[in-house]
């Protein structure tokens, strides 16, 4: 039974993950239980199984996608409060491989999370990221307020990498990254240059 449990669970990975790589490609519209089965290697009725509806289906890849960065976001928060200057350096470098190397499939994340928008059903799964994050970083939180404001700015970081003309690179997300966790830092040294200009 076991054996069976994690071929299940494999099969529907390969699903979600084949989802994904549809919206990559063709968009949210390319999604039909017969493109993800084809894009899976799997018979049509293995997506039937799984997720019944259309619906069933994106709030699946919504929701398994969400954890995903969710543990990837979640581990580097945990290593920026710990060690600030190399966490500065890996949450840098985590956005600039989202906008760059991983273009694609950051792309289709958020095509589907903007769908939530206009589909209420996926609302919930498109807000578990940041729930789980925000859970996450709460025993290290002293600011839930600059908290919110940090991940607005990740979101925004990504969806203006996503649209530049060339993706940013480490050294155009370093300084930002920085002063998003080091505001006071940033402003104190501009006040000194202008002061002692």
């Amino acid at each position: 039974m076991d054996g069976r449990r994690a071929r299940g669970e494999r099969r529907r990975q390969a699903i979600l993950e084949a989802t994904l790589r549809v919206i990559e490609r063709d968009g949210v519209s390319g999604v039909s239980h017969r493109s993800v089965a084809r894009e899976a290697g799997v018979p049509t009725t293995s997506t039937t199984y799984y997720f019944a509806s259309l619906d069933d289906l994106l709030i699946a890849t919504l929701t398994w996608s969400a954890d995903k960065l969710a543990d990837d976001i979640s581990g580097l928060i945990v290593k920026l409060v710990d060690a600030p200057d190399s966490g500065v350096g890996e949450i840098t470098q985590r956005l600039a491989d989202l906008v760059g190397v991983h273009r694609g499939r950051t792309m289709a994340e958020y095509e589907l999370y903007l769908l939530a928008a206009r589909r209420p059903e996926l609302k919930s799964a498109a807000r578990r990221w940041l729930d789980l994050i925000t859970e996450a970083a709460r025993p290290y939180n002293t600011d839930p307020v600059a908290f919110r404001g940090f991940l607005a700015a990740l979101d925004g970081l990504l969806m203006q990498g996503l649209i530049a003309d060339e993706p940013p690179s480490v050294s155009d997300l370093e300084p930002v990254v920085s002063y998003l966790i080091r505001p006071q830092e940033h402003l104190d040294r501009l006040r000194g240059g202008t002061m002692g200009a």
